[in-house]
């Protein structure tokens, strides 16, 4: 598969991060021993009309771009201590921070600062940073499957991306229950079960560009073979109507925005969490993941230039 831009920027990054908190930029955060404590920080960004759709509910984008950040402290264990928030003026700024205030009442994180923009008439961006407190040391990361583990998932995958659908219009319905949305507008992140399994996974990571591609960027950082079972993943409720159907299975798979936590334990560990048994790591063979043991076709997940696809978070 050809290299796509966005790894050939991290790749240019990478030769700049050379400090060992920045983890080679393979990671989820950057981990920052200070003093008797470990910090996590994280970034993310969303843009409009790409990670939310035109005329979206300014408390929900507020919600989500808040939880997306804090999935991954959840990924490192970490417990969250604040936010800085990068703000773009946009028509209904009192919704956005009335949905901020929610998220942070929800999720018990302070808001520490931050900077506003204007855009103009341009697309807008908003960009959160999240600070938190590592609650076992080493903090997991992406690379430390070993073979023979067996590979977990914390939750079903493909909610969001029916949440998406319908509200998109790729959906036809009369109506719009919230709950039927709710996956896609205001994620919810897996804080507490990332403290809970830090001090047990071989690595972990947060599901959010899609499980396989997520799934493949573990195996390469392990330098394994994860190899998965489609029909042991499970699949949202709201989609198991219609998930039968081959495609939608494996776009469930890829779509992403699902913020579960994907991780690997030693075949004698249970979690101690509610979790789903997915595969397992295998030495490297050729493929660094395969499902129903072959490597999988066409797209796995989302890249950041892939024109028109709107990207899982």
């Amino acid at each position: 598969m050809a290299e796509s831009r966005e790894e050939r920027f991290i790749g240019m990054m990478r030769a700049l991060a050379c400090d060992p908190a920045a983890r080679a930029l393979g990671d989820d955060a950057a981990v920052v021993d200070f003093g008797s404590e470990t910090l996590v920080i994280t970034h993310d960004m969303m843009v409009e009309g790409v990670h939310w759709l035109p005329g979206q509910d300014e408390a929900d984008i507020a919600w989500k771009l808040v939880a997306t950040n804090l999935s991954d402290l959840a990924a490192k264990g970490a417990q969250p201590i604040g936010v800085l928030l990068g703000y773009t003026l946009g028509p209904d700024d009192a919704r956005f921070a009335q949905g901020l205030g929610e998220a942070l009442a929800a999720f018990a994180v302070p808001l520490l600062g931050g900077d506003t923009v204007s855009a103009g008439h341009g697309a807008r961006s908003h960009g959160l940073t999240a600070l938190g407190r590592a609650t076992h040391r080493p903090v997991p990361g992406r690379n430390g499957a070993r073979v023979g583990d067996r590979v977990w998932i914390t939750g079903p995958v493909g909610a969001a991306m029916l949440g998406f659908e319908v509200l998109g219009g790729a959906i036809r319905t009369e109506t719009v229950p919230d709950a039927t949305t709710r996956a896609f507008r205001r994620p919810v992140p897996r804080l507490a079960e990332g403290i809970a399994l830090a001090p047990l996974v071989g690595a972990m990571m947060d599901v959010s560009d899609g499980l396989l591609i997520d799934a493949q960027r573990m195996a390469r950082a392990s330098g394994v073979t994860l190899a998965l079972q489609s029909a042991a993943v499970p699949i949202a409720e709201s989609l198991q109507a219609d998930a039968a159907a081959e495609d939608r299975r494996h776009a469930a798979m890829t779509w992403g925005d699902d913020y579960e936590l994907l991780f690997t334990l030693p075949p004698d560990i249970a979690p101690p969490c509610l979790a789903h048994a997915i595969g397992r790591v295998e030495e490297y063979r050729g493929h660094s993941l395969l499902l129903d043991g072959a490597a999988p076709q066409g797209r796995l997940g989302y890249w950041h230039d892939e024109p028109g696809i709107a990207d899982p978070g």
